[in-house]
C-alpha cells in the first residue's frame, strides 16, 4: 500500500537526495569540520572525497538494519527518536479528544505496534479483497484497476494531480506507467548472473506469498505473474526517457485517451477514480498505453487475477503477520538492498506515522526543534545565493543578452520556502483506529485520493509543501518555480549556527545553490518563471548549453563505483548539473560575503579550504554494494563520492586553493572542464 510516496511523483527528480527524515537541533556542539574522519594517507589533490571522509568510512560499519550509514541516515535516526518522543508523550495522555491530531498520531502508532494482534489476524484484513479479486470477471478488470488505485495498491498505470506543466495556473491529471514488482523495467531483461538470481528470487517471493495466502498452484501462478510483468515492462519507457519533460508531456482528450487503449473499460475506471469530468489529461508515456492493448488481449483473466492478488499481497505484506513481513523483507530489503536485519519495530512505526501524518507530527516537531533565528539566517543565505546566480548569468560568455534577460526574469520569480508550511494540511476527515492497521492504511489512501482529486478545477494552492518539516532534504518544484528547505536540513553538518561562513557556504550554501541550479538544469531550464514549459532560449544558446551538458554526461559515465558498474551520465545529468551549479554559486556567494577581507585561519585551514572540506563532509556516507547496484540503475543522483569529486575536477578555484597540478589524480585538462553557470 503505497500511500506514503504515491503523490510525490512530480518532485522525485528535483530533490537533493532520496527522501530521508531527520530533525533539527542535534550536534550543535560538534566540530564544524570533523578532522578525525580524514584519511591523511590520501592527498586532497588525488581523491578529495577519500581525503576528507576515508578514515570515517573505514572505521564506521553500516548497522545491520541499514543499507547506508552516514550524514543523512544518522540524522534520520535522530529524527525518528524525536518523533518517537512526541508519540510517547501522547501515549501517556488519556484525555486526548476523539479525532484530534494527537489521537490520530497515538493510535496510528499503536496500530502498527500491536504485533500480537496483527499476527493473530493473519490474512483476515485483506481476505475479502483477495476474494473479490477471485470473483472478478474480465469485463470488470478496469474496476479492479481503479479500486486498487484508490487504495494505494500498485497497478499497470497510475495517476496523480499536479499543475499543468504548460499552464501552471491549472491542476491536471497525469497518467504514468507503473505496476512492476522489481525496481525498474530493466531488471526483467538483464541477463548477468546477479540479475538472473534476482529474477528467480522475486518469483520465489511470489510463490511464498501465494502459499501463505492459501492460493492454489502458487509456483505456477508466480511464474505467470512474473511473465506478465515482463510483458508489461517491455512497453515501459526507460528512466532516462522519463526524465524528458517535453516527451512526457502529451495532452489528450478523454476520447484520445480511450483510443490509446481501446479494449480497456475507461468509463468504469474514470468514474471510480473520480476524474470522469476532466476534459483532458496528460499521458506521460503514450506508447506504453498502446503497448498494453496487446498485453491485455493476450493475457487470460485468470492470470490478471493472480497479478492483482500478487500486487495486493506485496503491498500489504509489510503490515501483515510476521511470516508475510519476513518474506517481503528478505527480498526487497535483503536481496535488493543488502540489509541484514529489519529495523526495530518502533522505528518502522515512526516511519509510518511520518508517512501518513507527516504534517500533523511536523507541527509539533517545529515547535520543539526549529529556532526562528535559523530561518532568518537561511533567508540571508538564500538571498546571497540568488545574487550569486544573477551575477553568474551576467558573466556567462556563451549566453547572449536575450537569453540572459529571460534567465533573470525566471530567477526574480523564484519563491523560497523555509522550515515549515504557512498553512498546515487538514486531517480532520481521516479516521484512525488503534487496532486496525490495514484499515488505517486503506482510509489514509482514500483520504489522500479525495484530497488530491478535489484540487481539480480549484485555484493553485501555493502554500502546499511536498516534504514534511522533519525531512532532511530540499527540493525545487518547476511548476511553482520554488526552492524549499524543510526545517530538518538546517542543522550540522549542513547548517551550523555556530560555524564560520566558510563552513555554512560550503555545506548549506551548496544545497541552496543545487536547488537553484535545478531551475536551470537540462530539464528545469525548459520552464519559465511562471512554471510553464516554454522555450525561452535562442537557438545558439540552446546548442551551447547542450554541448556543455553532453560533456558532463561523458565525464560521469567514466566513474565506476563498483568494478564493471559505471554511473549512467544521462540518468544523473540533472543532479550533476545541480551539484556543479551548487558548488559554483556557493563559492561565488562566499567570496562576496568576505567583502574583500581575508578570513582568519581556523584549525590551521584557510577559509577557502574550509569551504571545500565542509562541502565534502556532507556526503560522508557508506553504502552496501547491493544498494549501490540498485541505485546505479534507478537513482537520478550519482554516488556520494562523485557528488564531491565530479564537480571539483571541473572547478578552477579548487585547483587554485589546493594546488592541483597535472600530475595529480584530481586533475582534468582545462579543455575538458565543464562550466555551465
Amino acid at each position: 500500500m503505497q500511500i506514503v510516496t504515491r503523490w510525490l511523483e512530480p518532485l522525485r527528480a528535483c530533490s537533493l537526495t532520496l527522501l530521508l527524515t531527520a530533525t533539527l537541533g542535534q550536534a550543535a556542539d560538534s566540530p564544524a569540520i570533523d578532522f578525525s574522519g580524514f584519511n591523511q594517507a590520501v592527498r586532497p589533490q588525488d581523491d578529495f572525497f577519500e581525503h576528507v571522509n576515508g578514515q570515517w568510512l573505514k572505521e564506521t560499519p553500516i548497522p545491520a538494519d541499514k543499507t547506508r550509514w552516514g550524514s543523512f541516515v544518522i540524522l534520520a535516526e535522530e529524527s525518528r527518536d524525536n518523533v518517537l518522543a512526541i508519540i510517547d508523550g501522547l501515549s501517556k495522555n488519556s484525555n486526548l479528544d476523539a479525532n484530534s491530531d494527537g489521537q490520530k498520531i497515538r493510535d496510528l502508532y499503536r496500530s502498527y505496534m500491536d504485533e500480537d494482534g496483527i499476527n493473530s489476524l493473519g490474512l483476515a484484513p485483506i481476505q475479502e479483497a483477495l476474494n473479490a479479486i477471485e470473483r472478478t470477471s474480465r469485463s470488470a478488470l478496469a474496476q479492479e484497476w481503479a479500486t486498487a488505485g484508490r487504495l494505494g495498491i500498485s497497478r499497470p498505470f497510475s495517476f496523480w494531480i499536479n499543475q499543468d506543466s504548460r499552464d501552471s495556473t491549472q491542476y491536471v491529471v497525469y497518467f504514468t506507467q507503473s505496476g512492476l514488482g522489481l525496481p525498474d523495467r530493466d531488471y526483467y531483461f538483464l541477463d548477468d548472473d546477479r540479475s538472473k538470481r534476482l529474477q528467480t528470487h522475486y518469483q520465489v517471493l511470489l510463490t511464498q506469498l501465494f502459499t501463505l495466502a492459501g492460493i492454489d498452484q502458487p509456483a505456477v501462478k508466480a511464474y505467470r505473474v512474473y511473465e506478465l510483468e515482463k510483458a508489461i515492462a517491455e512497453h515501459q519507457w526507460t528512466r532516462v526517457e522519463n526524465r524528458d519533460r517535453i516527451k512526457t508531456y502529451n495532452r489528450v482528450s478523454l476520447n484520445q485517451l480511450r483510443a490509446l487503449l481501446p479494449s480497456f473499460g475507461w468509463n468504469d475506471y474514470l468514474g471510480i477514480s473520480d476524474i470522469a469530468e476532466e476534459s483532458h489529461v496528460i499521458v506521460r508515456q503514450p506508447t506504453y498505453l498502446q503497448g498494453l492493448q496487446k498485453v491485455i488481449q493476450d493475457t487470460s483473466t485468470e492470470v490478471w487475477k493472480a497479478y492483482y492478488q500478487a500486487r495486493l499481497l506485496i503491498d500489504a505484506a509489510p503490515y501483515l503477520g510476521e511470516d508475510y513481513f519476513q518474506a517481503s523483507f528478505d527480498f526487497f530489503s535483503k536481496k535488493l538492498g543488502g540489509q541484514e536485519e529489519p529495523e526495530p519495530r518502533e522505528k518502522r512505526a515512526v516511519s509510518l506515522v511520518n508517512g501518513i501524518l507527516g504534517e500533523v507530527v511536523g507541527r509539533e516537531y517545529v515547535k520543539r526543534h526549529f529556532p526562528p533565528q535559523a530561518k532568518e539566517r537561511m533567508l540571508a543565505l538564500v538571498g546571497n545565493l540568488r545574487k550569486a546566480m544573477a551575477e553568474s548569468i551576467d558573466h556567462l560568455e556563451w549566453m547572449d543578452e536575450a537569453t540572459k534577460g529571460e534567465a533573470h526574469k525566471k530567477l526574480k520569480k523564484f519563491t523560497t520556502k523555509i522550515g515549515y508550511p504557512d498553512q498546515w494540511k487538514d486531517y480532520s476527515k481521516l479516521e484512525i483506529k488503534p487496532d486496525d492497521l490495514i484499515g488505517n492504511l486503506r482510509r489514509a489512501s482514500e483520504f489522500v485520493h479525495a484530497r488530491e482529486v478535489a484540487k481539480l478545477g480549484k485555484p493553485i494552492d501555493r502554500t502546499e509543501w511536498f516534504m514534511n518539516p522533519q525531512t532532511v532534504n530540499a527540493y525545487y518544484n518547476p511548476q511553482m518555480n520554488e526552492i524549499v528547505f524543510p526545517a530538518a536540513i538546517l542543522q550540522p553538518p549542513f547548517f551550523n549556527m555556530k560555524a564560520d561562513d566558510a563552513v555554512n557556504y560550503g555545506a548549506i550554501g551548496m544545497v541552496i545553490g543545487h536547488e537553484i541550479g535545478h531551475g536551470f538544469d537540462d530539464q528545469g531550464r525548459r520552464s519559465d518563471g511562471d512554471g510553464n514549459l516554454r522555450d525561452w532560449w535562442t537557438q545558439s544558446d540552446a546548442k551551447a548549453y547542450g554541448e556543455r551538458t553532453r560533456q558532463l554526461v561523458d565525464q560521469y559515465a567514466q566513474f565506476e563505483p563498483l568494478e564493471g558498474q559505471k554511473v549512467n551520465g544521462q540518468l544523473t545529468l540533472g543532479e550533476n548539473i545541480g551539484d556543479l551549479g551548487g558548488l559554483t554559486l556557493a563559492w561565488r556567494a562566499y567570496q562576496k560575503s568576505l567583502e574583500g577581507q581575508p578570513p582568519a585561519d581556523i584549525d590551521g585551514y584557510s577559509g577557502a579550504k574550509r569551504f571545500f572540506l565542509s562541502l565534502a563532509q556532507i556526503w560522508r556516507i557508506n553504502t552496501r554494494p547491493e544498494m549501490i547496484m540498485r541505485r546505479l540503475k534507478t537513482d537520478t543522483h550519482s554516488p556520494p563520492k562523485f557528488r564531491v569529486n565530479g564537480p571539483l575536477t571541473n572547478f578552477q578555484p579548487f585547483y587554485d586553493v589546493f594546488g592541483v597540478s597535472q600530475s595529480d589524480q584530481m586533475w582534468r585538462p582545462e579543455g575538458d572542464r565543464v562550466s555551465i553557470w
